[in-house]
Parts: C-alpha cells; structure tokens; sequence
C-alpha cells in the first residue's frame, strides 16, 4: 500500500474518509504502483482500445450491415463498463467535484457522452472515439510524466516568439488580401475568381505550395502573378520556423547553469547539472 500511496500522494484529490473500501480503490484505481492498480490500468486501456476499434469498424459500411447489431451491443458495454468506472472514481476521492473538473475528469466524461447523445441524435455515437484521448494515461503507467515537464521549454518558448509571430501573420494576411484582390481584378468570375474572398482563398492555397487546383487562372499576368506568389510562398514557409528556432536554442541556454568547473573551466551545464559535462569533476553549484 506505500508503494501505491507514493503514486497518488502528488494528486489534488486524495481517497475519500470513511469506508475502507474507498482508500483501497483509491490506490487500485489511481495508483499504479502496486500489481492491482498496474492490472487494472491495463485492463482499462485494454477496454479503451478495444472500445475504439468497435467505434471504427460500425463505421464501415460492410461491416455495419452485417455486424450492426453485435456492434451496437458492444459499444453499450462499454459505455456501461465505462459509467460504473467514471462514478466509482467520483465516489473514492474526497473532492469529487475538483476531480471532475481536473483534465482526465474531463477526458472521462467527454467518453460518456457521445453514446448517451446518441440516443437524442442519431450519428453521435461515432464521436465515441474521442475515447482514444483516455490512452493518455499511459504516460502515468510508464511514468513519462517527467518527460511531459520538457514540453514547458516549447510551451514557454512560443510565448516568447508571439509577438514575432504574430507580426509575420499580419503580413501574410496582408499579402493574401493584395494578392487576392489583384487575381479578382485580372481573372475575373468567368475564371471561377467570383469574389475577393474566394481569391484570397486561392491566395493562400497557392503561397502554401498545396495546390488544390479547383480555382487555376487563365491569363498570362494571372499566370505571371502566380509564380510570383509561388516563389513568395517558397522564401516565407521558413521565417516561422527559424523564428522558433533561435527562441528556443535561447531558451535551451538559459536553461543551463552558469557553475564553473574548477578543472577544466566548462560553464555551460544544465540546471540540475551535479557534475562536469567535459571532465565529469564535481561542480560546486552553491554561488
């Protein structure tokens, strides 16, 4: 039980006080520390899985026409199974309502309702895959929480690029709205350019290089003006990414430490560095 308290101790929901039938499925439920709760995690992403599979087969025609009914019962058995579960979970913590409103509550409940919707709107219970997003858990499983932390350099990195990247936005939509408006004035709507917001639409199609081919221009400038907006396309595709390049190579270098190895004079080491990165020699991290 130690070993399944240590998983659950950073939740901000513990076991619900009272039965001790709560605090033990507590820990089978949200710990994954001990053999119980490792089988029942397995279990569920087994059954989540196995739920999705049944979702995507319905939706093939061949299938569904044979197998309609099999399917149907299927995916009541699993919005069943899945019911007593997400209730259980509410009735062994001790802030039902905070757990909820945490994102697997969310996640929980978001797979609950698409079946239930079905009963009122037929075709809903196809949105039963969003299930899928449960098999987030298995980060919790393999413990790859502390990999998830890496993802706050990314997150911290495009808020400080913003700015620039908004800046770059604005003048994309600024050359879409002249390119459009001068393929609206040179083609016209006998070429299929009916308006100005159906050339932007091109506009944009064609300065990302995809090409869809549906609104193709037909006069020479028109054509002229294309390749132009082509090659424009071309030159712009990397200003983004180099703008989130040179902000996260600076963030990766404030992320290190600035301790001085006292052999061989190395300062650049990461946060939690304890040792040399060169030389391996211990770093005196205390100024």
């Amino acid at each position: 039980m130690s070993g399944a308290s240590h998983s659950t101790e950073e939740l901000p929901y513990g076991p619900a006080e009272g039965a001790p039938w709560r605090s033990r499925w507590f820990h089978i439920i949200f710990g994954h520390d001990d053999a119980p709760g490792r089988a029942f995690d397995v279990v569920l992403i087994v059954a989540i899985l196995a739920s999705v599979l049944v979702t995507i087969l319905d939706s093939v025609p061949a299938l569904h026409g044979g197998y309609a009914r099999t399917f149907y019962v299927l995916e009541w058995l699993f919005t069943a199974a899945f019911s007593v579960e997400y209730v259980l979970r509410i009735a062994v913590v001790n802030r039902p309502v905070r757990y909820m409103r945490s994102f697997f509550g969310c996640v929980d409940l978001l797979s609950l309702l698409p079946a239930y919707l079905s009963l009122l709107f037929a075709g809903s219970q196809y949105l039963l895959v969003i299930r899928a997003l449960r098999m987030l858990r298995i980060f919790r499983i393999l413990k790859l929480n502390r990999y998830v932390d890496e993802s706050h350099l990314l997150v911290s990195t495009l808020a400080r690029s913003r700015h620039k990247i908004l800046v770059f936005v604005c003048a994309i939509l600024t050359l879409v709205m002249i390119f459009g408006a001068l393929m609206y004035v040179i083609e016209g709507p006998e070429h299929g350019f009916t308006s100005i917001p159906t050339s932007m639409y091109w506009a944009v199609v064609t300065m990302t290089t995809v090409g869809f081919g549906d609104i193709t221009p037909h006069t020479v400038l028109g054509q002229l003006l294309t390749s132009v907006i082509m090659l424009v396309g071309y030159s712009i595709i990397a200003v983004p990414t180099g703008i989130f390049a040179a902000e996260l190579a600076a963030g990766m270098r404030e992320a290190r430490t600035h301790a001085r190895c006292g052999v061989c004079h190395c300062d650049e080491h990461e946060a939690d560095a304890r040792f040399c990165r060169r030389c391996g020699a211990v770093l005196d991290t205390s100024v």
